[in-house]
């Protein structure tokens, strides 16, 4: 018989179509009267329209966010919140916009409201990464964690269909992570193999810029379940891999985690078969880390780091980063495999199995 520990995170989930019209409710629910909205610049008339939209309820929009959670960008929304006399704060967007509202909420425990518009999940975890001076470092809270999630499937008709598949597959490795993690446990397991299965059904629909109203609550929906398996359980090789990278080289959050991905699992595959089995399976592909990567090369994503403006030369400074903290994970850290890894995942080759590296 299995052992396990299952830890349901203290959230409430809002899902459907047209649900952006709770919001207020949602706000009096949590006492809240002077809320303020985050965005980032890009999407700053989207914070002022949600404004609007509570009313007397919105302190401010602040459309500061950018990727990565610097603590620069962060003291400044802490400047506006103050000044504002915020004592809520409404998050709209993607990871940088998530990022920010959780960076504010660790230094205020104000409460928070997250409207997501994108798959990256991080809504759904008490994690918080932030950049310091090119070092991007996380840490766990139960502060960090929003109260709210508002998932309006409307919110993601107008995702540009190269943006739904990065971050689609950004919150695919959530789940690939989640079913080798040092404490899975089957019912996290059971939300990653059908967050996996999802979008492996959605994405390509996504990706062909099909107006598919059942491929987008598809999304949406494994979106929610991979973001859940993150808050969930711990992570390992890639998403360490994906923070060292971002914050050494200022590389795109969810571009980073699409390239990585298929040779992460690959690193770790021989030291996982049954997790890597349920890869494969959701994905229905014969190999885990050769799927992963048809799939994001099929969509038309990019699957070298190069592109995303990754310098060769910071190939080796890039494996010894991901080496210097020691951090769980099923196959030791090994250097030189690392590097190897890391030069593959530059270079755009596929990914190639750990014994066949040796």
């Amino acid at each position: 018989m299995e052992s396990f520990v299952y830890q349901a995170a203290p959230m409430r989930v809002v899902f459907g179509s047209g649900r952006l019209a709770d919001l207020a409710a949602e706000l009096d629910r949590l006492g809240v009267k002077r809320a303020l909205v985050l965005t980032t610049a890009q999407q700053k008339s989207h914070g002022e329209q949600i404004a609007a939209l509570i009313g007397d309820r919105a302190a401010g929009v602040y459309a500061g966010a950018v990727m990565h959670t610097p603590v620069d960008v962060t003291e400044l929304a802490m400047q506006q919140v103050k000044a504002l006399r915020a004592d809520g704060i409404v998050a709209v967007g993607g990871g940088s916009t998530i990022g920010l509202g959780k960076a504010i909420a660790l230094r205020t425990d104000l409460p928070q409201i997250v409207v997501p518009t994108s798959y990256a999940g991080s809504e759904m975890t008490p994690i918080l990464g932030e950049t310091r001076e090119g070092l991007k470092t996380t840490q766990s809270s139960p502060k960090i964690l929003p109260e709210t999630v508002i998932y309006d499937v409307d919110l993601t008709r107008t995702l540009p269909p190269a943006f739904a598949v990065t971050s689609g597959v950004n919150a695919i490795a959530h789940a690939v992570e989640a079913l080798y993690a040092r404490d899975a446990n089957p019912v996290v397991s059971l939300m990653a193999e059908e967050g996996i299965r999802l979008f492996a059904g959605a994405l390509p629909k996504l990706a062909a810029g099909e107006d598919n109203a059942a491929a987008r609550d598809d999304a949406l929906r494994a979106a929610w379940l991979c973001g859940a398996c993150l808050g969930a359980v711990g992570m390992g090789l890639h998403h360490k891999l994906c923070h060292t990278l971002g914050g050494a080289f200022n590389l795109p959050h969810a571009e980073t985690h699409t390239v990585i991905l298929p040779h992460a699992m690959a690193y770790n595959a021989p030291a996982v078969p049954v997790a890597a089995a349920r890869v494969a399976r959701a994905l229905g592909a014969g190999q885990a880390a050769q799927g992963l990567f048809d799939l994001t090369q099929g969509l038309g994503a990019k699957v070298a780091l190069r592109d995303l403006g990754m310098p060769k030369d910071g190939i080796e400074r890039a494996a010894d980063l991901a080496v210097s903290n020691a951090y769980w994970n099923p196959r030791p850290l090994e250097r030189d495999a690392i590097r190897d890894l890391i030069a593959r995942a530059w270079a755009g080759d596929p990914p190639v199995m750990a014994e066949a590296l040796r």
